[in-house]
């Protein structure tokens, strides 16, 4: 029983295809108005799309067309967990999660046994007797999650569900989704790559609208091929157009790397005007007061704009550049915001994909 969805909304610029698999969890990730939330929404019923159609197994959950059809969200078999818990704040937290087998035909008593059971999977039975205004953020997305699971729903749709929590509550949570997640169903749209690492078997990346990357989260995460992978993989990324074994760029020249398997017969020059990205480590990176000898193939000329301490190193960001170096070094080159310096990087370190 899979997910197929194929979905378009003008006004928002969104056109998406996709498919999740039974026991699949999906990574949605993007830049803010990249599209991920219309397509939760779409997928929960609570916006139609202009064309389109999707499907769960054997059930239509909407089409367009000429015999137009759409099932209402609770029609669908679809739990849905955002970055707000939406807890009935009249009801016990036991009542809330009973809420949803009630409305599907249980009686009380087997209403608040599967609640129960739901409460204790996540860890918060002993939370049963109390209002959601007597609960911390964490307790109340825990209690949100255990109402999604409740229903036993087909598909879990996870809209950022950690954005509103604090760094104490996240890591409990994540670890908490992990268990409830596996060998289930699930959509899951986040903005920190330890949740896609983590949680998801799949990622997607969007970009205004569409879908730009998609693979096994892992191999999306080590090969980036579009900017923001590759700035959640902790990469430099150039763009431009491929020429040979370089990519000519418009903001730093002439880019020398090495080309990767995107391309066919990789290693093999490439036509000119291919559009392709430059990526590289900023640990690659070493970083002069002046050109060093040698004429290095890579040597940007740049400006500090942020130091930040990073693990045992520190990260100099120079604009969309960063170079990692050591403590030791940021004080022998004396370097602070609006230093002018050369960041140089071998050829051999950059690889190049096709855009």
């Amino acid at each position: 029983m899979t997910l197929e969805l194929k979905a378009t909304i003008a006004e928002r610029h969104l056109d998406v295809s996709l498919s999740v698999g039974p026991a699949e969890t999906l990574a949605v990730m993007g830049p803010n108005g990249a599209g991920k939330s219309t397509l939760v929404q779409i997928v929960a019923g609570l916006l139609k799309p202009d064309a389109g159609q999707a499907t769960l197994g054997a059930r239509t959950l909407f089409r367009t067309g000429p015999a137009p059809l759409w099932l209402p969200p609770h029609a669908r078999g679809v739990g849905l967990l955002a970055q707000d818990p939406l807890l009935f704040p009249h009801l016990s937290v036991l009542d809330n999660v009973a809420f949803g087998p009630r409305s599907k035909g249980l009686g009380r008593a087997e209403s608040s046994a599967v609640a129960r059971h739901w409460l204790g999977e996540v860890d918060a039975l002993e939370l049963a007797a109390r209002r959601p205004a007597q609960l911390s953020g964490g307790q109340a997305q825990r209690v949100a999650l255990a109402r999604a699971l409740a229903t036993d729903p087909e598909l879990l749709l996870l809209d950022e569900p950690m954005a509103a929590l604090d760094i104490n509550s996240a890591p409990f949570l994540r670890s908490l989704l992990k268990r409830v997640l596996a060998g289930r169903r699930a959509i899951i749209v986040t903005h920190h790559v330890l949740d896609a690492l983590m949680l998801a078997d799949r990622i997607i990346v969007m970009d205004r609208g569409r879908i730009v990357e998609s693979g096994p989260t892992a191999a999306v995460l080590a090969h980036p091929r579009s900017s923001f992978a590759a700035s959640l993989a902790g990469l430099n990324v150039l763009t431009g157009s491929v020429t040979g074994t370089s990519v000519q760029t418009a903001d730093a020249g002439l880019v020398a790397g090495r080309l990767t398997g995107g391309f066919a017969g990789a290693g093999t020059p490439a036509d000119g005007g291919t559009e392709g990205l430059a990526a590289f480590p900023p640990s690659a990176v070493s970083v002069f007061l002046a050109p060093p000898q040698g004429s290095p193939r890579n040597c940007f000329p740049v400006a500090v704009t942020e130091l930040e301490p990073h693990g045992d190193h520190i990260r100099v960001r120079a604009g969309r550049l960063a170079a990692d170096i050591s403590p030791a070094a940021m004080a022998d080159l004396g370097l602070e915001p609006g230093s002018a310096v050369f960041f140089v990087v071998k050829a051999a370190e950059v690889a190049i994909y096709p855009a």
